[in-house]
């Protein structure tokens, strides 16, 4: 009897320690990259030890602790640690530990400086909250989707070719439930995560929730009593800006000030070439009218006036709209890019009430990721934004390069076009189609991408009539709208008025957002 009592004590005991024994909520992930350190952080069950060890070879060799706090009303611990006096541009090799638990070993690769003149690659994409009708979306899009297209495209280890992941957005479909975190996006990303810091905003989803701040580690550089509701981060010669486009915070004077006075800044640093800001909400949206703010509109005209001023292009990233979208400012140097989606479910063609804005060169209805390659040449510094596509369930893709555009800082502009028709001539009052030359570039591989046409009473263009702008192509509803369209010619839909002394000058675009100086004026008359 003894014996038996003996042996089933020894058993409980043992389950007691297996019980308190922790495992893995969140595996590894890394946050706020700097040429010198980076955080990592993973959940537990259980276990308040936060250790990583790490070194620049796989056989690790240097210890650093951390610390742990509770996340939900459990057991659970989150754990941080803050890996100091690293080297720039160095792979390291880490592995975390809390008691007897150990995570695999993974890599990453610190940033440089911007005097280093590095090129690099980062991913964006957004609205990955869960959808019912295919819940392995996310993963779909992280696993076939991101990391099989860099093992194709650029061979190597990931954190040899990609810098960082943005997300304006949306990270899961309800932020205030402890659960979906883990199981809807730390856990479908976690190869990705574990490799690459990962830089998200807050969308409506978020629900402004303390789970988001709790899992998050941003740049604390935003409003301080805002903390990490705005917020910058720079890499080599971009800067990040994350923004918070949510009711309650779109709305404060504090953010927009915060703005004004980080572009102000942000136009003196030489070693800034390009501004990519991203937030959830868009100004315009396509796919689904009922999604968009004016905060972001105010964002953008302030991106707008801050490219123009310095030479120094800019990019605004969205989401909620679950679709992809390609955009350009008419006078400035200044790309809009919906993100989305990347799990949540696809707003269709004609499911909600949409718009063809002069704006947009494309929309889809599509999943997939925005890859943007930027090229640190220190002649004249560039990005590439490339949308790779994994279709919709009517029409599935395999990472399909379906958008590209290629912004360079450096202006290279097209020759001014000529007004060839009309000239001094007497046209009718209906039916006036304007034409102009060909058009030229001494950049390599320039193509028209754009003309806008005016038409005055007055040779100072103070009052246009006619203001037309078109791109070379126009993806609306699955239909490219501009398709046959040269862009050197212009039918005048609108009625002029008889015996009236008119006046009438293009400029061109390339494709990579240059436009040309406008035509010489040009003078004509309607017939009584």
């Amino acid at each position: 009897m003894f014996a038996r009592i003996t042996f089933l004590a020894a058993m409980l005991c043992a389950f007691s320690a297996l019980a308190q024994q922790p495992t893995f909520i969140v595996k590894p992930y890394l946050q706020d990259a700097e040429p010198n350190s980076i955080v990592i952080k993973w959940e537990t069950s259980a276990n308040e030890e936060s250790i990583v060890e790490w070194g620049e070879t796989a056989k690790l060799g240097q210890k650093t602790t951390g610390k742990a706090e509770g996340v939900n009303f459990t057991e659970s611990r989150l754990h941080e640690v803050k890996l100091t006096g690293l080297k720039r541009l160095t792979t390291y090799y880490y592995r975390v530990q809390t008691g007897k638990l150990k995570s695999d070993i993974y890599q990453f690769k610190t940033p440089p400086f911007a005097k280093d003149n590095k090129s690099f690659n980062m991913v964006s994409m957004s609205d990955m909250q869960i959808d019912s009708n295919q819940p392995d979306k996310f993963l779909e899009v992280v696993n076939d989707g991101i990391l099989a297209y860099m093992k194709k495209q650029y061979g190597g280890e990931v954190p040899d070719n990609l810098a960082l992941v943005m997300i304006p957005g949306d990270l899961v479909s309800r932020g205030s439930e402890y659960t979906h975190w883990n199981d809807h996006f730390f856990r479908p990303a976690q190869q990705l995560f574990a490799q690459v810091p990962v830089y998200p905003v807050l969308g409506n989803h978020e629900d402004n929730s303390l789970f988001y701040f709790k899992y998050f580690t941003l740049p604390e550089n935003g409003t301080p009593a805002y903390a990490e509701h705005w917020w910058y981060k720079d890499y080599g010669n971009t800067r990040i800006i994350g923004l918070d486009s949510n009711d309650k915070y779109r709305d404060m004077g504090a953010q927009k000030s915060w703005l004004r006075r980080l572009l102000n800044e942000t136009a003196k640093n030489d070693d800034i070439d390009f501004v990519f800001a991203q937030l959830h909400h868009p100004h315009k949206s396509e796919l689904w009218i009922p999604g968009e703010t004016d905060f972001t509109g105010e964002v953008v005209k302030m991106l707008e006036d801050f490219s123009t001023k310095t030479g120094k292009p800019s990019v605004h990233m969205f989401g909620h709209t679950h679709g992809y979208s390609r955009g350009q400012s008419r006078d400035h140097k200044h790309l809009w890019i919906n993100v989305a989606s990347a799990g949540g479910a696809i707003d269709n063609w004609g499911e909600f009430e949409g718009r063809d804005y002069a704006e947009f060169s494309r929309s889809d209805d599509d999943y997939g990721f925005v890859m943007v390659e930027v090229d640190a040449n220190e002649e004249n510094p560039s990005f590439t934004v490339k949308r790779i596509s994994r279709g919709n369930l009517a029409n599935p893709k395999d990472n399909v390069l379906t958008d590209s555009v290629t912004v360079f800082k450096m202006n290279a502009l097209p020759n001014a076009p000529r007004i060839t028709y009309p000239v001094n001539e007497s046209v009718d009052i209906t039916g006036l189609t304007v034409k102009a030359s060909q058009f030229e570039s001494q950049m390599v591989n320039a193509f028209h991408a754009a003309s806008n046409w005016q038409i005055s009473t007055t040779p100072d263009f103070k009052t246009s009539i006619v203001d037309s702008w078109k791109q070379f192509e126009n993806w609306y509803y699955n239909e490219n709208r501009q398709a046959g369209d040269d862009l050197t010619d212009e039918l005048i839909m609108r009625r002029l008025y008889p015996g009236t002394t008119y006046y009438v000058r293009v400029r061109y675009r390339d494709q990579h957002l240059n436009w040309s100086d406008w035509s010489e004026v040009v003078e004509f008359r309607t017939k009584d």
